[in-house]
């Protein structure tokens, strides 16, 4: 392995007390520092479970033609396992696009953290990104959430949560609502979408289903959320949230199936209009495959507002 300046060296693993013999209090502060290390790709294992997608889409194909430009000018972060790879912490991206673009190491800030400080470590950097999916913030909150629990103990059984009581600890939550900007409240509510089956959340993840319908569709059993499923199919239509809460309280009484299901949903919806849609592969030259639905709603709010101003500029003259 070398560092940044090129020079090699190795990194066996010493007890405290042989380094302490072996080496000086400077030599021993100099390896406290953080450094970056050019480390083979091969050498560097994804973290588990990672929650955050990593597309090789249009940005991606961008970030390759980056690297093979420039390289990896920001290093990404990771830790050394037992066996002596790497568990990468932040720089799935960074590292996808190195991969892509024939590198075969990347620069990589080495730190020690144990498990449960890499889970909140990874979280939180990840968590800046610019456009997070509601289920990469569900899965990171209850990673981060578990994570902030077994460091701090079990949490006083005189804490709960209106939305579910299986996630007591508010003064977790809260902390990591005052991290995100996100309510304790809304902390637990992103936690629960963690309950859904994929294909009900892929629906909130593209705006098919809001958040406060989903997460009261979070408490159906999972062979009630797949009739559920069926239905939404067969009649393209998503449930309210006054739907949701009465096909949750059905569920609870033990009379929810697909026939009430059906009929939950043929009930009109307060304040329903008609909609129009246009099939998302008219608009798929138009926007990279993960563009969540509400972002392509706004773009197209947008160019129609100025071809609109256009159109007044033209009659104007």
């Amino acid at each position: 392995m070398a560092d940044r300046s090129g020079q090699t060296f190795a990194m066996p693993r010493q007890s405290s007390l042989v380094a302490d013999l072996f080496t000086t209090q400077e030599q021993r502060d100099d390896a406290k520092r953080e450094k970056v290390l050019d480390i083979p790709i091969d050498q560097i294992d994804d973290f588990p479970d990672h929650p955050f997608q990593v597309k090789n889409d249009e940005a991606m194909q961008n970030m390759v033609e980056s690297v093979k430009a420039v390289g990896i000018q920001t290093p990404a972060i990771a830790r050394q396992k037992e066996d002596g790879r790497y568990e990468l912490i932040s720089g799935h991206r960074r590292k996808l696009a190195a991969t892509l673009a024939g590198l075969e190491t990347m620069p990589v800030i080495v730190r020690e953290l144990s498990r449960d400080e890499a889970i909140i470590a990874m979280c939180d950097a990840n968590l800046q990104r610019e456009t997070i999916l509601p289920s990469e913030k569900a899965l990171s909150y209850k990673m981060k959430m578990d994570a902030m629990r077994r460091q701090a103990g079990r949490p006083s059984q005189e804490n709960g949560s209106p939305v579910e009581n299986n996630y007591r600890g508010v003064k977790t939550a809260t902390l990591i609502g005052e991290q995100t900007g996100d309510s304790k409240d809304q902390v637990y509510r992103f936690i629960r979408l963690t309950e859904l089956i994929p294909q009900i959340m892929q629906m909130v993840d593209d705006g098919k289903i809001a958040m406060r319908p989903a997460v009261e569709l979070s408490y159906l059993p999972i062979e009630q959320q797949q009739a559920l499923l069926e239905e939404i199919v067969a009649e393209e239509s998503t449930p309210s949230h006054v739907q949701a809460m009465k096909m949750r309280k059905f569920s609870e009484e033990g009379r929810l199936d697909g026939n009430v299901i059906h009929s939950v949903l043929q009930e009109e919806k307060p304040n329903q209009i008609e909609q129009f849609k246009i099939p998302r592969e008219k608009l798929s030259k138009y926007f990279a495959p993960d563009t969540p639905a509400q972002r392509m709603e706004e773009i197209i709010i947008k160019a129609l507002e100025l071809w609109r101003q256009r159109e007044r500029n033209r009659d104007a003259r």
